[in-house]
Protein backbone atom coordinates (compact mmCIF):
# COMPACT_ATOMS: atom_id res chain seq x y z
CA UNK A 1 0.00 0.00 0.00
CA UNK A 2 1.41 3.35 -1.00
CA UNK A 3 2.77 5.75 1.58
CA UNK A 4 1.00 8.75 3.12
CA UNK A 5 2.64 11.42 0.95
CA UNK A 6 1.53 9.77 -2.30
CA UNK A 7 -1.09 11.28 -4.54
CA UNK A 8 -4.51 9.75 -5.05
CA UNK A 9 -4.95 7.47 -8.04
CA UNK A 10 -7.86 6.39 -10.19
CA UNK A 11 -8.15 4.22 -13.29
CA UNK A 12 -6.92 5.51 -16.63
CA UNK A 13 -9.85 3.97 -18.54
CA UNK A 14 -12.73 1.53 -18.13
CA UNK A 15 -12.25 -2.26 -18.21
CA UNK A 16 -14.82 -5.08 -18.01
CA UNK A 17 -14.89 -8.60 -16.59
CA UNK A 18 -17.79 -11.05 -16.99
CA UNK A 19 -18.51 -14.25 -15.08
CA UNK A 20 -20.68 -15.99 -12.50
CA UNK A 21 -21.29 -14.80 -8.94
CA UNK A 22 -20.44 -17.12 -6.04
CA UNK A 23 -23.47 -16.99 -3.80
CA UNK A 24 -26.31 -16.14 -6.20
CA UNK A 25 -24.94 -18.08 -9.17
CA UNK A 26 -26.06 -15.31 -11.56
CA UNK A 27 -24.25 -14.17 -14.68
CA UNK A 28 -22.75 -10.74 -14.13
CA UNK A 29 -20.70 -8.16 -15.97
CA UNK A 30 -18.45 -5.90 -13.89
CA UNK A 31 -16.84 -2.71 -15.23
CA UNK A 32 -14.25 -0.65 -13.39
CA UNK A 33 -14.42 3.05 -14.29
CA UNK A 34 -12.36 6.14 -13.39
CA UNK A 35 -13.67 8.43 -10.66
CA UNK A 36 -12.80 12.00 -9.59
CA UNK A 37 -10.54 12.83 -6.62
CA UNK A 38 -11.93 12.18 -3.13
CA UNK A 39 -14.68 10.01 -4.64
CA UNK A 40 -13.60 6.79 -2.97
CA UNK A 41 -14.81 3.39 -4.15
CA UNK A 42 -18.49 3.18 -5.04
CA UNK A 43 -20.48 0.32 -6.49
CA UNK A 44 -23.22 1.01 -9.03
CA UNK A 45 -26.13 -1.27 -9.90
CA UNK A 46 -26.67 -0.46 -13.59
CA UNK A 47 -29.32 -3.19 -13.83
CA UNK A 48 -31.69 -1.11 -11.69
CA UNK A 49 -33.69 1.99 -12.49
CA UNK A 50 -31.66 5.18 -11.93
CA UNK A 51 -28.51 3.01 -11.58
CA UNK A 52 -28.03 3.77 -7.85
CA UNK A 53 -24.59 4.13 -6.22
CA UNK A 54 -23.54 2.36 -3.02
CA UNK A 55 -20.43 3.78 -1.31
CA UNK A 56 -18.01 1.14 -0.02
CA UNK A 57 -18.06 2.50 3.54
CA UNK A 58 -18.63 0.90 6.91
CA UNK A 59 -21.97 2.63 7.47
CA UNK A 60 -23.31 0.77 4.42
CA UNK A 61 -22.31 -2.70 5.67
CA UNK A 62 -25.44 -4.81 6.14
CA UNK A 63 -24.39 -8.46 6.30
CA UNK A 64 -21.10 -10.25 7.04
CA UNK A 65 -21.91 -13.95 6.75
CA UNK A 66 -19.31 -15.70 4.56
CA UNK A 67 -18.93 -12.42 2.65
CA UNK A 68 -19.38 -8.67 3.12
CA UNK A 69 -22.60 -7.10 1.86
CA UNK A 70 -23.16 -3.34 1.54
CA UNK A 71 -26.50 -1.64 0.91
CA UNK A 72 -28.09 1.72 0.17
CA UNK A 73 -31.66 1.39 1.33
CA UNK A 74 -33.02 -1.81 -0.23
CA UNK A 75 -30.32 -1.93 -2.94
CA UNK A 76 -27.56 -4.42 -2.09
CA UNK A 77 -24.22 -5.60 -3.39
CA UNK A 78 -22.85 -8.86 -2.00
CA UNK A 79 -19.25 -10.13 -1.70
CA UNK A 80 -17.53 -6.79 -2.22
CA UNK A 81 -14.33 -7.61 -0.35
CA UNK A 82 -12.30 -9.09 -3.26
CA UNK A 83 -12.88 -6.11 -5.54
CA UNK A 84 -12.14 -3.56 -2.79
CA UNK A 85 -9.06 -5.54 -1.75
CA UNK A 86 -7.70 -5.56 -5.31
CA UNK A 87 -8.28 -1.82 -5.81
CA UNK A 88 -6.71 -1.02 -2.43
CA UNK A 89 -3.79 -3.38 -2.85
CA UNK A 90 -2.99 -2.00 -6.30
CA UNK A 91 -3.06 1.63 -5.10
CA UNK A 92 -6.40 2.77 -6.58
CA UNK A 93 -8.23 5.25 -4.35
CA UNK A 94 -11.14 6.39 -6.53
CA UNK A 95 -13.20 4.07 -8.72
CA UNK A 96 -16.72 3.26 -9.85
CA UNK A 97 -17.56 -0.46 -9.87
CA UNK A 98 -20.49 -0.96 -12.24
CA UNK A 99 -22.39 -4.25 -12.14
CA UNK A 100 -25.53 -5.55 -13.84
CA UNK A 101 -26.31 -7.90 -10.91
CA UNK A 102 -26.02 -7.81 -7.12
CA UNK A 103 -22.69 -9.65 -6.79
CA UNK A 104 -19.31 -9.45 -8.57
CA UNK A 105 -18.09 -12.44 -10.58
CA UNK A 106 -16.23 -14.93 -8.41
CA UNK A 107 -13.84 -15.78 -11.28
CA UNK A 108 -11.25 -18.20 -9.86
CA UNK A 109 -12.02 -17.32 -6.23
CA UNK A 110 -9.06 -14.99 -5.84
CA UNK A 111 -8.44 -11.28 -6.41
CA UNK A 112 -6.02 -11.94 -9.28
CA UNK A 113 -8.63 -11.46 -12.08
CA UNK A 114 -9.45 -8.03 -10.60
CA UNK A 115 -5.75 -7.17 -10.40
CA UNK A 116 -5.39 -8.06 -14.08
CA UNK A 117 -8.45 -5.93 -14.85
CA UNK A 118 -6.92 -2.99 -12.98
CA UNK A 119 -3.65 -3.40 -14.90
CA UNK A 120 -5.62 -3.50 -18.15
CA UNK A 121 -7.35 -0.22 -17.24
CA UNK A 122 -4.12 1.38 -16.00
CA UNK A 123 -3.62 3.80 -13.11
CA UNK A 124 -3.98 7.58 -13.35
CA UNK A 125 -2.35 9.93 -10.84
CA UNK A 126 -4.58 12.68 -9.43
CA UNK A 127 -3.62 16.05 -7.92
CA UNK A 128 -4.87 15.70 -4.31
CA UNK A 129 -2.72 13.87 -1.81
CA UNK A 130 -3.88 10.53 -0.50
CA UNK A 131 -5.43 10.61 2.98
CA UNK A 132 -3.96 8.02 5.31
CA UNK A 133 -4.86 7.14 8.90
CA UNK A 134 -1.57 6.88 10.80
CA UNK A 135 -2.19 4.69 13.82
CA UNK A 136 -0.57 6.34 16.86
CA UNK A 137 -2.09 4.18 19.60
CA UNK A 138 -3.08 0.48 19.46
CA UNK A 139 -6.62 -0.34 18.42
CA UNK A 140 -7.77 -3.72 19.75
CA UNK A 141 -10.76 -5.99 19.14
CA UNK A 142 -11.68 -9.42 20.50
CA UNK A 143 -14.89 -11.26 19.65
CA UNK A 144 -16.76 -14.02 21.51
CA UNK A 145 -15.85 -16.44 18.71
CA UNK A 146 -12.16 -16.18 19.56
CA UNK A 147 -11.14 -13.74 16.82
CA UNK A 148 -8.55 -11.12 17.67
CA UNK A 149 -7.60 -8.08 15.59
CA UNK A 150 -5.12 -5.43 16.74
CA UNK A 151 -3.59 -2.51 14.86
CA UNK A 152 -0.37 -1.08 16.26
CA UNK A 153 1.77 1.84 15.04
CA UNK A 154 4.02 1.22 12.03
CA UNK A 155 5.46 3.46 9.34
CA UNK A 156 4.08 1.16 6.62
CA UNK A 157 0.96 -0.92 6.09
CA UNK A 158 1.61 -4.47 7.24
CA UNK A 159 -0.71 -7.40 7.88
CA UNK A 160 0.27 -10.38 10.02
CA UNK A 161 -2.32 -13.13 10.24
CA UNK A 162 -2.80 -16.51 11.90
CA UNK A 163 -5.49 -18.63 10.25
CA UNK A 164 -7.06 -21.37 12.40
CA UNK A 165 -9.66 -23.81 11.08
CA UNK A 166 -12.04 -25.98 13.14
CA UNK A 167 -10.11 -28.20 15.58
CA UNK A 168 -7.03 -26.20 14.61
CA UNK A 169 -6.93 -27.71 11.12
CA UNK A 170 -4.56 -26.05 8.66
CA UNK A 171 -3.31 -23.46 11.12
CA UNK A 172 -1.14 -21.09 9.08
CA UNK A 173 0.74 -17.85 9.68
CA UNK A 174 2.00 -15.21 7.27
CA UNK A 175 3.05 -11.56 7.36
CA UNK A 176 3.47 -9.05 4.54
CA UNK A 177 4.17 -5.38 4.06
CA UNK A 178 1.42 -4.44 1.61
CA UNK A 179 2.61 -2.77 -1.59
CA UNK A 180 1.21 -3.12 -5.13
CA UNK A 181 4.11 -5.44 -5.91
CA UNK A 182 3.68 -7.72 -2.88
CA UNK A 183 -0.10 -7.68 -3.23
CA UNK A 184 -0.07 -8.80 -6.86
CA UNK A 185 2.54 -11.52 -6.33
CA UNK A 186 1.90 -12.83 -2.81
CA UNK A 187 -1.74 -12.13 -1.92
CA UNK A 188 -4.02 -11.63 -4.94
CA UNK A 189 -3.64 -15.22 -6.30
CA UNK A 190 -4.83 -16.83 -3.03
CA UNK A 191 -8.28 -18.40 -3.55
CA UNK A 192 -11.29 -18.55 -1.26
CA UNK A 193 -11.81 -21.78 0.64
CA UNK A 194 -14.53 -23.60 2.57
CA UNK A 195 -14.63 -26.50 5.00
CA UNK A 196 -16.59 -29.49 3.72
CA UNK A 197 -18.87 -29.64 6.77
CA UNK A 198 -19.98 -26.06 6.05
CA UNK A 199 -21.02 -26.69 2.45
CA UNK A 200 -24.45 -28.24 3.12
CA UNK A 201 -25.53 -25.58 5.69
CA UNK A 202 -24.47 -22.84 3.26
CA UNK A 203 -26.46 -24.42 0.45
CA UNK A 204 -29.53 -24.66 2.69
CA UNK A 205 -29.23 -20.91 3.29
CA UNK A 206 -29.29 -20.33 -0.46
CA UNK A 207 -25.59 -19.43 -0.63
CA UNK A 208 -22.65 -20.62 -2.82
CA UNK A 209 -24.99 -21.39 -5.75
CA UNK A 210 -22.11 -20.54 -8.10
CA UNK A 211 -19.46 -22.37 -6.11
CA UNK A 212 -17.32 -25.13 -7.61
CA UNK A 213 -13.84 -26.57 -7.36
CA UNK A 214 -12.91 -24.13 -10.13
CA UNK A 215 -13.45 -21.09 -7.89
CA UNK A 216 -12.93 -22.40 -4.34
CA UNK A 217 -10.76 -24.80 -2.38
CA UNK A 218 -12.69 -27.34 -0.26
CA UNK A 219 -11.09 -28.76 2.89
CA UNK A 220 -12.38 -32.19 3.97
CA UNK A 221 -10.79 -33.39 7.20
CA UNK A 222 -7.07 -33.16 6.36
CA UNK A 223 -7.64 -33.41 2.60
CA UNK A 224 -7.54 -30.47 0.19
CA UNK A 225 -10.01 -30.75 -2.70
CA UNK A 226 -9.22 -28.47 -5.63
CA UNK A 227 -9.18 -28.65 -9.42
CA UNK A 228 -5.61 -27.34 -9.53
CA UNK A 229 -2.77 -27.63 -6.99
CA UNK A 230 -2.55 -25.12 -4.18
CA UNK A 231 -0.92 -21.92 -5.40
CA UNK A 232 0.90 -21.50 -2.08
CA UNK A 233 1.50 -23.99 0.69
CA UNK A 234 -0.11 -21.40 3.00
CA UNK A 235 -2.79 -20.25 0.53
CA UNK A 236 -5.53 -20.11 3.16
CA UNK A 237 -3.90 -17.52 5.41
CA UNK A 238 -2.96 -15.45 2.36
CA UNK A 239 -6.61 -15.36 1.33
CA UNK A 240 -7.50 -14.24 4.85
CA UNK A 241 -5.04 -11.35 4.44
CA UNK A 242 -6.72 -10.55 1.10
CA UNK A 243 -10.09 -10.33 2.89
CA UNK A 244 -8.67 -8.23 5.73
CA UNK A 245 -7.36 -5.63 3.26
CA UNK A 246 -10.73 -5.37 1.53
CA UNK A 247 -12.82 -5.27 4.70
CA UNK A 248 -10.61 -2.75 6.53
CA UNK A 249 -10.79 -0.31 3.61
CA UNK A 250 -14.49 0.08 4.48
CA UNK A 251 -13.18 2.24 7.34
CA UNK A 252 -12.71 4.95 4.73
CA UNK A 253 -8.96 5.52 4.97
CA UNK A 254 -5.81 3.66 4.04
CA UNK A 255 -3.94 2.59 7.13
CA UNK A 256 -0.37 3.27 8.19
CA UNK A 257 -0.03 0.61 10.83
CA UNK A 258 0.55 -3.07 11.52
CA UNK A 259 -2.61 -5.22 11.53
CA UNK A 260 -2.24 -8.35 13.65
CA UNK A 261 -5.11 -10.82 13.23
CA UNK A 262 -5.78 -14.22 14.76
CA UNK A 263 -8.66 -16.31 13.42
CA UNK A 264 -10.07 -13.40 11.38
CA UNK A 265 -13.40 -13.28 9.57
CA UNK A 266 -15.65 -10.76 7.87
CA UNK A 267 -17.45 -9.86 11.11
CA UNK A 268 -14.34 -9.03 13.18
CA UNK A 269 -12.75 -7.42 10.11
CA UNK A 270 -15.67 -5.05 9.61
CA UNK A 271 -15.97 -4.36 13.34
CA UNK A 272 -12.33 -3.27 13.26
CA UNK A 273 -13.07 -1.15 10.17
CA UNK A 274 -15.73 0.61 12.24
CA UNK A 275 -13.19 1.23 15.01
CA UNK A 276 -10.79 2.68 12.42
CA UNK A 277 -13.54 4.96 11.12
CA UNK A 278 -14.40 6.10 14.66
CA UNK A 279 -10.75 6.75 15.53
CA UNK A 280 -10.15 8.75 12.36
CA UNK A 281 -13.42 10.67 12.83
CA UNK A 282 -12.31 11.66 16.33
CA UNK A 283 -9.09 13.07 14.88
CA UNK A 284 -10.98 14.96 12.15
CA UNK A 285 -13.33 16.43 14.76
CA UNK A 286 -10.33 17.99 16.50
CA UNK A 287 -9.19 19.78 13.34
CA UNK A 288 -10.24 23.43 13.55
CA UNK A 289 -13.01 24.25 11.14
CA UNK A 290 -12.77 27.51 9.17
CA UNK A 291 -14.28 30.41 11.09
CA UNK A 292 -16.50 32.66 8.99
CA UNK A 293 -15.29 36.22 9.49
CA UNK A 294 -17.80 38.71 8.09
CA UNK A 295 -16.75 42.11 6.86
CA UNK A 296 -18.12 45.43 8.00
CA UNK A 297 -17.78 48.09 10.66
CA UNK A 298 -18.66 45.64 13.47
CA UNK A 299 -15.48 43.63 12.96
CA UNK A 300 -12.44 44.44 15.06
CA UNK A 301 -8.92 43.26 14.30
CA UNK A 302 -6.25 42.99 16.97
CA UNK A 303 -5.12 46.60 16.51
CA UNK A 304 -8.70 47.78 17.05
CA UNK A 305 -8.99 45.56 20.13
CA UNK A 306 -5.84 47.06 21.65
CA UNK A 307 -7.40 50.50 21.24
CA UNK A 308 -10.19 49.32 23.57
CA UNK A 309 -8.53 46.89 25.99
CA UNK A 310 -5.43 47.73 28.04
CA UNK A 311 -4.14 44.12 27.86
CA UNK A 312 -0.94 43.35 26.00
CA UNK A 313 1.32 40.34 25.42
CA UNK A 314 1.25 37.83 26.96
CA UNK A 315 -2.20 38.50 28.40
CA UNK A 316 -4.31 39.61 25.45
CA UNK A 317 -6.69 36.65 25.02
CA UNK A 318 -8.64 37.65 21.91
CA UNK A 319 -7.26 38.04 18.37
CA UNK A 320 -10.34 39.32 16.59
CA UNK A 321 -13.97 40.25 17.15
CA UNK A 322 -16.00 38.62 14.39
CA UNK A 323 -19.55 39.61 15.24
CA UNK A 324 -21.69 42.04 17.22
CA UNK A 325 -25.40 41.60 17.82
CA UNK A 326 -26.73 44.94 18.97
CA UNK A 327 -25.21 46.32 22.16
CA UNK A 328 -25.46 43.15 24.23
CA UNK A 329 -23.82 40.26 22.36
CA UNK A 330 -20.32 39.77 20.95
CA UNK A 331 -18.21 36.94 19.48
CA UNK A 332 -14.42 36.82 19.48
CA UNK A 333 -11.78 34.39 18.26
CA UNK A 334 -8.48 33.27 19.76
CA UNK A 335 -6.08 31.06 17.80
CA UNK A 336 -4.31 28.72 20.22
CA UNK A 337 -0.75 28.00 19.09
CA UNK A 338 2.03 26.01 20.73
CA UNK A 339 3.95 29.30 21.07
CA UNK A 340 1.69 30.50 23.93
CA UNK A 341 4.11 31.15 26.84
CA UNK A 342 2.00 29.29 29.42
CA UNK A 343 2.47 25.98 27.58
CA UNK A 344 6.06 25.82 28.84
CA UNK A 345 4.77 24.94 32.29
CA UNK A 346 1.15 23.85 31.68
CA UNK A 347 2.08 21.09 31.13
CA UNK A 348 5.51 19.99 29.80
CA UNK A 349 4.86 17.32 27.18
CA UNK A 350 1.09 17.78 27.48
CA UNK A 351 0.16 21.38 26.56
CA UNK A 352 -3.28 22.42 27.83
CA UNK A 353 -4.70 25.95 27.98
CA UNK A 354 -5.40 26.80 31.64
CA UNK A 355 -9.07 27.11 32.46
CA UNK A 356 -8.51 30.42 34.22
CA UNK A 357 -7.22 31.88 30.94
CA UNK A 358 -10.38 30.76 29.18
CA UNK A 359 -12.31 32.69 31.83
CA UNK A 360 -10.04 35.66 31.20
CA UNK A 361 -10.74 35.41 27.44
CA UNK A 362 -14.48 35.46 28.15
CA UNK A 363 -14.07 38.50 30.39
CA UNK A 364 -12.09 40.40 27.76
CA UNK A 365 -14.69 39.76 25.06
CA UNK A 366 -17.47 40.80 27.42
CA UNK A 367 -15.53 43.93 28.40
CA UNK A 368 -15.28 44.99 24.77
CA UNK A 369 -19.08 45.22 24.58
CA UNK A 370 -19.14 47.84 27.36
CA UNK A 371 -15.82 49.58 26.69
CA UNK A 372 -16.62 50.38 23.07
CA UNK A 373 -19.47 52.63 24.24
CA UNK A 374 -18.50 56.33 24.21
CA UNK A 375 -19.30 56.86 27.88
CA UNK A 376 -16.98 54.01 28.93
CA UNK A 377 -13.96 54.75 26.77
CA UNK A 378 -10.69 54.96 28.68
CA UNK A 379 -11.94 52.75 31.55
CA UNK A 380 -10.84 49.28 32.58
CA UNK A 381 -12.86 46.27 33.68
CA UNK A 382 -12.21 44.48 36.98
CA UNK A 383 -13.69 41.14 38.05
CA UNK A 384 -16.38 41.25 40.70
CA UNK A 385 -17.34 37.57 40.54
CA UNK A 386 -17.24 34.44 38.38
CA UNK A 387 -20.13 32.06 38.96
CA UNK A 388 -21.17 28.66 37.63
CA UNK A 389 -17.80 28.14 35.92
CA UNK A 390 -17.59 24.79 34.12
CA UNK A 391 -14.90 23.20 31.94
CA UNK A 392 -16.07 20.51 29.54
CA UNK A 393 -13.11 19.74 27.25
CA UNK A 394 -9.39 20.41 26.92
CA UNK A 395 -8.18 23.30 24.77
CA UNK A 396 -4.86 22.45 23.12
CA UNK A 397 -2.49 23.87 20.48
CA UNK A 398 -4.14 24.00 17.07
CA UNK A 399 -7.60 24.76 18.45
CA UNK A 400 -9.57 27.82 17.43
CA UNK A 401 -11.28 29.18 20.53
CA UNK A 402 -14.56 30.94 19.74
CA UNK A 403 -15.57 33.17 22.65
CA UNK A 404 -19.16 34.36 23.02
CA UNK A 405 -20.45 36.86 25.58
CA UNK A 406 -23.99 38.15 26.14
CA UNK A 407 -24.92 40.76 28.74
CA UNK A 408 -27.77 39.77 30.99
CA UNK A 409 -27.81 42.93 33.08
CA UNK A 410 -26.05 46.31 33.10
CA UNK A 411 -26.45 48.78 35.94
CA UNK A 412 -24.39 51.93 35.70
CA UNK A 413 -20.77 50.66 35.70
CA UNK A 414 -21.57 47.03 36.76
CA UNK A 415 -22.21 44.41 34.10
CA UNK A 416 -23.25 40.75 34.29
CA UNK A 417 -22.68 38.51 31.28
CA UNK A 418 -23.21 34.87 30.28
CA UNK A 419 -20.17 33.60 28.39
CA UNK A 420 -18.91 30.45 26.72
CA UNK A 421 -15.90 29.18 24.80
CA UNK A 422 -16.31 26.60 22.03
CA UNK A 423 -13.97 24.59 19.78
CA UNK A 424 -15.47 23.24 16.54
CA UNK A 425 -18.93 23.86 17.95
CA UNK A 426 -18.18 21.82 21.08
CA UNK A 427 -18.42 23.67 24.40
CA UNK A 428 -15.05 23.99 26.12
CA UNK A 429 -16.08 26.19 29.06
CA UNK A 430 -18.94 28.35 30.36
CA UNK A 431 -19.22 31.00 33.05
CA UNK A 432 -21.40 33.81 34.33
CA UNK A 433 -19.19 36.83 34.95
CA UNK A 434 -19.75 40.11 36.78
CA UNK A 435 -17.29 42.97 36.57
CA UNK A 436 -17.08 46.67 37.20
CA UNK A 437 -15.72 49.39 34.94
CA UNK A 438 -13.35 51.75 36.69
CA UNK A 439 -11.18 54.67 35.64
CA UNK A 440 -7.63 53.60 34.80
Amino acid sequence: MAGPIDHQHTLAKAATLAGTSLHTGEKVSLTLRPAPPNHGIKFRRVDLEDAPFIPATIDRVQEVERATTIAEGSVKVHTVEHVISALTGMGIDNAIVEMDANEPPIADGSALPFVELIKKAGAQKQDPLRKVFEVREPIHLETPGGSLVTIVPDKNFRVSCTQMGPQGRFTQYQSFEITPESYEKEIAPARTFVYYEDVEPLMKKGLIKGGSLENAVVIRDQEVMTKEPLRFKDEFVRHKILDIIGDLMLGGRRIMGHVIAVKPGHRPNTEMARKVWEAYSAIEAAIPKPVFVPTGKGILNVEDIMQILPHRYPFLMVDRIVDFEGDARCTGVKQITVNEPYFQGHFPGHPVMPGVLQVEAMAQVASIIMLRKPEHQGKIGYFVSANDVKFRRLVVPGDTLVIEAEFLKVKRNIGQAACKCTVNGEIASTAELKFALMDR
